[in-house]
């Protein structure tokens, strides 16, 4: 399970156990049925708070996680060590992937557990119909995020199948970053909204930033191909008809 800050923060017991639980038994279940390869999949959370930018694979476990999605990524890191136990116990061809924050089509877009993507679309597509005079980010605006879409991470993991064997972890981005203000004025543009933006400081702004060093990706022969604003648009348009 995994959703937005406010509900990694607020069910933290609920994401250590159940993400344990889940890849605990998967990971062993596929050593136990002899399963030829199996791919774990993490979250860029599992890099420390105040990483060097861009997060090189070899910065997990160098520094303090972000307190707000603690454990769902102390679960992730599990998962990680679990696979490359098992592979150097048993032989077992387990690998890992992380991939950065991802949206697509069919996302989740509760107002409380939702990504920040998918909750901006929500907003300004409901305060264009309202007629609201200013849709409210959380924070300052300023953290930076990675968005990759959802069929991009699935040509990754399917090309990294086919081509990766190794222990350890890959980053699946796309290696480039907005800030929240700026991910904000691209959907206004793209819902049409003509509102103003306010800033809710009581609320967290989490990691300051959190771009993937893809370079080992790239290296291996992948790279996304679905540009923001284009991917942002085809998600708008499948939220549309999903609330007509």
């Amino acid at each position: 399970m995994n959703f937005g800050i406010m509900a990694n923060n607020m069910y933290r017991a609920d994401f250590l156990y159940e993400n344990l639980m889940i890849q605990s038994n998967v990971i062993h279940s596929a050593y136990a049925t002899g399963v030829k390869k199996l791919m774990f999949l993490g979250s860029s959370c599992i890099y420390p708070k105040l990483a060097p930018q861009p997060m090189k694979e070899e910065y997990l476990l160098t520094g303090l996680l972000e307190p707000t999605n603690e454990p769902y990524a102390i679960a992730k890191i599990a998962g990680i060590k679990m696979c490359d136990a098992y592979r150097a116990q048993y032989g077992c061809n387990f690998i890992s992937v992380m991939p950065t924050n991802l949206y697509g089509p069919n996302d989740n877009y509760d107002l409380q557990n939702a990504h920040v993507l998918p909750t901006l679309i929500r907003k300004f597509h409901e305060a264009k119909q309202n007629g609201d005079p200013a849709v409210t980010i959380w924070g300052t605006g300023t953290p930076k995020r990675e968005f990759l879409h959802a069929d991009d991470l699935a040509s990754a993991c399917v090309y990294l199948m086919g081509n990766y064997n190794e222990e350890g972890l890959v980053n699946i981005g796309t290696g480039e970053d907005v800030t929240i203000t700026e991910l904000a004025m691209l959907i206004k543009e793209i819902v049409g909204y003509e509102g103003a933006l306010v800033y809710d400081h009581t609320k967290p702004d989490g990691t300051p930033r959190k771009l993937m060093d893809v370079s080992k990706l790239t290296q291996l022969g992948w790279k996304y191909s679905i540009n923001l604003k284009v991917g942002l648009k085809r998600v708008y348009d499948d939220y549309q008809i999903s609330n007509t």
